[in-house]
């Protein structure tokens, strides 16, 4: 497996790019000065570190300068979801970064992905790992965008990121080391819907940290010992590198933007140690020592390490049960640390040469490694009164400022009765400098800045008036008693969750024949509804025996005459779309909710590939109806939850399995597909447990419901009002679907009075 990886490394002319984060410019210095090949950053705007210290713009151009002068690399954070007024602030806010030289821009919105892609198309684009990507497929999907750059799902095993890799040539970037969020590469709305903090804009309030008690279905307590369910163990994989080289991941992300600069360096320090060393003596020298280990364990990290998903799938070992505070740090280290590395970068030698001749160009030559660049100036005059000193001349150009050059010698050469101003002097040398930097990073294989011609799009917003629609009705059922009461209500449309439809697969299809032959028999002259699957929520490689089975059922044309046909799909993220996508019949998508259409952006994108969105979660009313008025204005239709659970985190770990109970291990299963989640207050959070495809859903304590406010929906302008049922009985979801209130239950309307910061 060494040679082979040498002999791609060679092939393609890269190595291993060890990517470290920087929350501040003093964490920049420490992570390039301690070997990180690239540097990953956010600005005043638009990442998901909102609360890290980050850079203003002038840092920014001043680390890339920096950056490209050591031939290392600058990725910014635009990996937040963009609100429709923030668009106007994105291209003049990146601009003066695209000048300067950025190397990348890490991504999460697709509207933002795509309005980059049209206004910097020589900017590299990165799929943030918020973008949820578990396969090839999804992954070649943006790929045909323009993504030059994969950061897959972090719950991905490493078959399945070399499965990536093989099948689309992309670059991949992995986390190796820091902290790991428990939902589903972060794409996460618990801290969201408890406190209006959202993940997906950057303001997590980590309610993963916080203790929980799980419990059966009917209440009773489970694993008493798992005070802490759903917080991750640190990642940490330096003794794993090897395999990970050996799997051809182009870049190795170290997580961290929001600590302190001692850990970007000191962490960073020592993967470059072992990568280097695994490089040159291979895998038997890689040897991580217990003195490293413990560095490592010192430098801001949670009191217990794993290795993250690459050798399993979830369990109970990867979760801090009992303590999820980060463990203390050896001031005696952090002291080395910033003894080392927290200064500025070593300056290049170079040797100044000015040449002062009457009448002609003021002349300097600078030397160094990088070889000579000669500028010239403003002519030099006759002394009238003072003439140059030869001596203040040379103090003048031995002054560099903060440029990344030090003269270490100047040579003189002038008449004794000449003359130039002081102004002259300075440009010239400022001239000098700026060449030599260039010439210097261009040695580098770096850019040295860019021009822009930029036309910069206008947004106008339409934020009067309201657009009154016939408002149509869709249901999703999860159970086949839901949809045996389902298919009783007129409804647009039917959304069969793709288990169910699979699992019980003829009596779904009788239960809607029958339905659809009592409706002809009666001579009722109301359309039927339409049938779709609601796919899972992930798709993972693991589930193409699962993707085959459904495209066979699904297909056009392939069952009985009386059995209806399913006629499109809801798809929960860009795997799912690709499949869709791939599918032979036309059939039609709709993006869920999770694919985030949060802005006309990501509606203009959508709407080449389908006819109807999902509004999101995370939007108030107002912004909610000003997307619904650009959606028709673009030709597509807005679909409205009005009732369901909001699913606030999808997790590849298991709550059954950390309570001890996987059926899959060889133990007793809960009864129910259904625990539970108590908090230190006593609520309740529901958890669906999906043993198809090994994942949770954690649902909200309440469900959300519009059940008395039908005029809200109007005013958004919605097209179509979509009932989710999860947990409901036949009996519920009949009342619900006829306008009462849930069982028993309060409710919440989610963000649509607030919305999110």
């Amino acid at each position: 497996m060494m040679e082979l990886y040498k002999e791609n490394r060679e092939k393609t002319g890269q190595r291993v790019e060890l990517l470290a984060p920087a929350g501040n410019y003093e964490a920049f210095l420490g992570a390039v000065n301690a070997g990180a090949d690239a540097v990953y950053l956010g600005g005043e705007k638009f990442g998901a570190r909102a609360y890290a210290d980050n850079f203003t713009t002038e840092e920014i151009c001043r680390a890339i300068h920096v950056a490209h002068f050591m031939g290392r690399k600058i990725y910014l954070t635009v990996n937040t979801l963009l609100k429709e007024d923030e668009f106007a602030e994105l291209i003049p806010y990146l601009q003066p970064f695209y000048e300067a030289g950025l190397d990348g821009v890490i991504v999460q919105d697709i509207g933002v992905l795509t309005l980059i892609r049209n206004c910097f198309p020589e900017l590299a684009l990165h799929a943030s790992t918020q973008m949820t990507l578990t396969g090839p497929e999804g992954c070649a999907f943006l790929q045909e965008l323009g993504v030059e750059r994969i950061v897959p799902a972090r719950e991905l095993s490493l078959d399945e990121v070399r499965r990536i890799k093989e099948q689309t040539g992309l670059e991949i970037e992995c986390f190796i080391h820091g902290a790991m969020c428990y939902c589903y590469s972060g794409q996460c709305l618990f801290s969201s819907m408890l406190g209006g903090r959202s993940g997906n804009r950057g303001r997590c309030a980590q309610p993963c940290r916080l203790p929980y008690q799980i419990c059966d279905s009917a209440g009773r307590p489970q694993a008493v010992d798992a005070a802490y369910p759903l917080s991750l163990k640190d990642m940490c994989t330096i003794t794993y590198l090897p395999q990970l080289i050996e799997a051809g991941i182009d870049s190795f992300k170290i997580e961290g933007r929001m600590k302190k600069a001692e850990y970007a360096a000191g962490v960073t320090a020592l993967y470059r140690k072992y990568i280097d060393l695994y490089i040159r003596e291979g895998r038997e020298a890689c040897r991580v020592s217990r003195e490293d280990l413990d560095r490592l364990q010192s430098l801001y990290i949670r009191s217990e390490l794993q290795t993250g998903y690459y050798e399993r799938h979830n369990g109970r070992e990867m979760i801090t049960l009992h303590k999820p505070s980060y463990a203390g740090s050896d001031e005696s280290v952090l002291a080395q640390i910033r003894a080392a590395y927290l200064h500025e970068p070593d300056r290049a030698e170079a040797a100044v040469k000015v040449t002062l001749e009457k009448g002609r160009p003021s002349v300097l030559q600078i030397t160094g490694e990088a070889g000579s660049v000669t500028v010239e100036g403003a002519a030099v005059e006759d002394a009238i009164k003072a003439p140059l000193q030869a001596e203040d001349v040379r103090k003048r150009f031995l002054k560099t400022g903060n440029s990344c050059i030090r003269v270490h010698s100047c040579d003189i050469l002038m008449p004794q009765d000449c003359f130039l101003p002081v102004r002259a002097m300075n440009e010239l040398r400022r001239a000098g400098i700026e060449a030599y930097e260039r010439q210097c990073i261009l040695r580098q294989g770096m850019s040295a800045g860019r021009t822009s011609d930029i036309d910069i799009p206008t947004w106008s917003v339409n934020d009067t008036g309201s657009v009154e629609k016939h408002t149509e009705t869709d249901i999703l059922v999860s159970t086949y008693e839901q949809l045996a009461e389902a298919v009783q209500h007129p409804c647009r449309r039917i959304y069969i969750d793709s288990d169910l439809y699979l699992a019980r697969y003829r009596e779904v299809t009788a239960c809607i024949t029958a339905r659809v032959n009592a409706g002809t028999a009666e001579g009722e002259h109301r359309a039927q509804p339409a049938y779709y699957v609601a796919l899972p929520y992930i798709l993972r490689a693991g589930d193409s025996a699962y993707t085959e089975r459904l495209t066979t059922l699904t297909a056009k044309g392939s069952d009985n005459a009386n059995s209806p046909l399913i006629r499109g799909f809801l798809v929960r993220n860009y795997e799912e779309a690709a499949f869709v996508l791939g599918l032979e019949g036309g059939f039609e998508m709709v993006p869920d909710a999770g694919l985030y259409c949060f802005n006309s952006e990501s509606i203009r994108f959508w709407a080449h590939y389908c006819r109807e969105y999902t509004l999101p979660w995370e939007l108030n009313r107002k912004e909610a109806g000003r997307l619904a008025r650009f959606a028709q204005s673009a030709g597509m239709r807005t679909v409205m939850t009005v009732y369901g659970r909001i699913p606030m985190m999808v997790t590849a770990n298991c709550i059954r399995r950390t309570a001890g109970q996987c059926p899959k291990a060889g133990t007793a299963a809960a009864a129910s597909t259904f625990l539970q989640l108590k908090d230190r207050y006593g609520v309740v959070f529901p958890v669906a447990i999906n043993c198809t495809h090994c994942y949770n859903i954690i649902y909200n304590s309440v469900p959300f419901s519009l059940h008395q406010q039908e005029n809200v929906v109007k005013r958004i302008g919605a097209d179509v009002m979509r009932y989710d049922f999860t947990t409901e009985s036949a009996a519920e979801c009949r009342q619900i679907l006829s306008g009462g209130k849930p069982f028993g239950e309060s409710c919440t309307t989610g963000h649509l009075k607030r919305g999110v910061e």
